[in-house]
């Protein structure tokens, strides 16, 4: 039985290695300016240094590699988010701190982000999962509005509607902001966002 244990053990630990170089040469490539669309299975495998055939065992196909390495992300995202989402202090400074540091997840996972969202444009599957994604965002921040209304802080009419709105408003724009950079600063992007999420759920 200790010997089973110990060989499942070496196996779990080896999926999770090649799983994490193969994400990690995806990035990689991405950010040397490959299209995700023209990405190679056998480009990401020889990066990660397996072969295409041991590609196959982990990962269905490449559109299952983006959502897994999406997935990773997303839950970063989540965590940043939550310090509005389970907040009890002041409100915009928490809102200003979330979105902050979720602009500079966009910023450092950028490639990515452009490609899923890039992808979600052309391929159902990843349609759907994105927006499944975005979801939990609105979910959760419908939740704390809801909170905000039966403690007396706000009286936003629709908070499923509001929470929608906002959200996506947030996902829109942050990807314009990674693909205009030139066009609205970071820091500007944060604040505008945070003044229209006070002033709509606070007014």
């Amino acid at each position: 039985m200790a010997s089973a244990q110990r060989r499942s053990g070496t196996t779990t630990a080896k999926r999770a290695a090649v799983q994490a170089a193969v994400l990690e040469a995806t990035e990689e490539l991405l950010s040397e300016g490959a299209s995700y669309a023209d990405l190679g299975i056998e480009r990401i495998a020889t990066r990660a240094g397996i072969s295409r055939t041991a590609f196959y065992f982990y990962f269905a196909d490449k559109r299952e590699l983006l959502m897994r390495l999406t997935e990773d992300v997303t839950e970063l995202l989540l965590e940043q988010a939550d310090i509005w989402w389970s907040g009890d202090g002041d409100p915009t400074a928490q809102l200003r701190v979330a979105l902050t540091n979720i602009a500079g997840l966009y910023d450092e996972h950028a490639v990515l982000l452009r490609a899923v969202v890039e992808v979600s444009t052309y391929d159902e599957e990843v349609a759907q999962f994105w927006r499944g994604l975005i979801g939990q965002f609105v979910e959760a921040t419908e939740r704390r509005i809801e909170l905000e209304r039966a403690g007396g802080r706000s009286t936003c009419p629709d908070p499923g509607a509001t929470a929608f709105a906002l959200t996506w408003m947030v996902e829109r724009t942050y990807y314009q902001q990674l693909v205009q950079s030139e066009r609205i600063r970071r820091d500007a992007a944060v604040e505008a966002l945070t003044e229209i999420w006070i002033r709509t759920i606070y007014a």
